[in-house]
């Protein structure tokens, strides 16, 4: 038989269907290729053997029968901000030390339910925090792409979800679940030469995810396809009466949506994307972008975001702002690491100075700051106000045009250690911020290499609920370019 990690998830749905091989046979598959290659990648940090195979054995009793969900007997590798009852569920921090969580996450309920199987929890930048996984306590993810010519050294795979990116495009799991809060499940997505979709705020439930900022926090997939994205999401989203924010509205059927056409469908180009200094690799491939939707039909019109330039800094007041007031409940007391002392205050102090690492205390520290008397008017407030006008732009283009076309990182993956400047690594995030302050949904879809054969990535964005849209636009997209290249496999 064939290496069944080298099958895409819909195939693997359908193999299953056909019962062509057994959930426990793939999962066996899986399980050996975390084992032979996670040392080297780190994409792993809790490998859960037993647990996996009893839920392969159980979709197999049900594919026996003819029964089953949309995900039976899939195996995915689940994001460290997931709880997972019963499993190490720590975000990747120290202060989270040994918590196991008595209770599930929606969305992984929700794939559970529809008979996906866990291979693990997955490595990710501490609380969320980060742009290229350097803030894991359990140490660096490694991106398994290289460059070409010679240069043989690690890369960073992106951030938050680095580890989810990483095993999907080492095949060490189908697809896996990431969380996007400025662009976590796109930016590694774009590195890793993979599809991630960051849903409408509100689609995905966030009870049950560690949070990191509320308002802006959102989960979705990172997978080897539009296609698989599509059925990942339609298992992931719901409506939950335990998140407040959770809209109550029917899931669509996504993956119907992918290999519509989109002739007639307008296309919106924002100048305001065009930076100085943007590499000619990415301004290129963002032509190149534009040519294949108009080959396919697309009407493409330019438009005008003018409050993107203060996108980014409103973003890093707003989100440090609530992190600052969501990791306030990480004291010692009632889970994880607790550093003793004898004065309660001291205890408090001690546990948080060792728990937390270097960029969570330098945004709980920012955030407290914008939020203190005297400064709360004239930052956070101001922030907000900007925020505000962020989302109007975007109505505003909306009533125009049916997506947007932008690049989804203003470079390709880079080296540990190559960006230490915070401010220089918070631009990583400069093409998706915005959707994450307007609350749309995102999508980048790999369309191509850069002169040192890394992947880079297109991202669309849609309006608020019209996921089907942007799944629709991004199967042209992947079909026009055709991307099938893949890391040579040095691990």
């Amino acid at each position: 038989m064939s290496d069944l990690t080298e099958l895409n998830l819909a195939e693997a749905r359908d193999g299953l269907k056909t019962k062509a091989f057994s959930a426990r046979e793939i999962t066996d598959a899986y399980l050996s290729a975390i084992d032979a290659s996670n040392p080297a990648l780190n994409a792993y940090i809790s490998v859960t053997h037993d647990q996996a195979r009893a839920m392969a054995d159980a979709s197999d009793e049900k594919l026996a029968k003819g029964e089953g969900g949309t995900l039976e007997g899939i195996p995915l590798g689940i994001k460290d901000l997931f709880a997972t009852k019963g499993v190490h569920t720590q975000a990747c921090s120290h202060i989270l030390d040994g918590f196991q969580p008595p209770y599930e996450s929606t969305v992984t309920s929700n794939l559970w339910r529809d008979g996906a199987v866990m291979l693990g929890k997955l490595n990710m930048d501490e609380f969320a925090m980060g742009s290229s996984n350097e803030t894991s306590y359990y140490g660096n993810v490694v991106n398994p792409w290289r460059r070409s010519g010679g240069d043989n050294a690690a890369l960073v795979p992106g951030g938050s979800s680095g580890g989810s990116a990483t095993a999907t495009s080492a095949h060490l799991c189908v697809a896996a679940t990431g969380t996007d809060t400025g662009g976590s499940i796109r930016q590694p997505a774009a590195f890793t030469g993979l599809v991630g979709i960051k849903p409408t705020y509100g689609r995905c439930s966030r009870w049950g995810i560690v949070a990191f900022a509320s308002s802006l926090d959102q989960a979705g997939p990172l997978s080897r396809t539009v296609r698989d994205s599509a059925i990942m999401l339609g298992s992931m989203a719901s409506h939950d009466p335990k998140d407040t924010t959770s809209v109550d509205l029917p899931v669509p059927d996504y993956e119907a949506a992918v290999g519509r056409d989109v002739r007639g469908l307008k296309v919106g180009i924002p100048k305001e994307y065009r930076l100085d200094g943007m590499p000619g690799e990415i301004e290129t491939l963002w032509q190149q972008g534009v040519e294949w939707l108009k080959q396919a039909g697309a009407e493409i019109v330019e438009v005008s975001l003018p409050y993107t330039k203060y996108a980014l800094p409103s973003y890093y007041i707003v989100a440090p702002a609530e992190a600052s007031s969501n990791l306030a409940r990480y004291d010692g007391v009632r889970y994880g690491l607790r550093v003793p002392d004898d004065d309660v205050i001291t205890m408090y102090e001690k546990t948080r100075s060792e728990g937390f690492g270097p960029e969570v205390k330098r945004r709980v520290m920012i955030g407290t700051y914008v939020l203190s008397a005297g400064y709360y008017d004239a930052y956070y407030l101001k922030a907000q106000k900007i925020r505000t006008l962020i989302k109007r732009d975007f109505e505003k283009a909306f009533a125009d045009v049916d997506v947007l076309l932008t690049p989804t990182s203003p470079n390709a993956a880079f080296a540990p250690g190559e960006i230490t400047d915070p401010v220089t690594m918070y631009l990583n995030d400069i093409f998706t911020v915005t959707v994450n302050m307007a609350g749309l949904p995102g999508i980048s879809v790999p369309a191509g290499l850069d002169g040192r054969g890394l992947p880079l990535g297109l991202q669309l964005i849609g309006k608020a609920f019209d996921e089907e849209t942007l799944f629709r636009t991004a199967g042209v997209l992947e079909e026009s370019a055709g991307f099938t290249a893949r890391p040579e496999k040095w691990w």
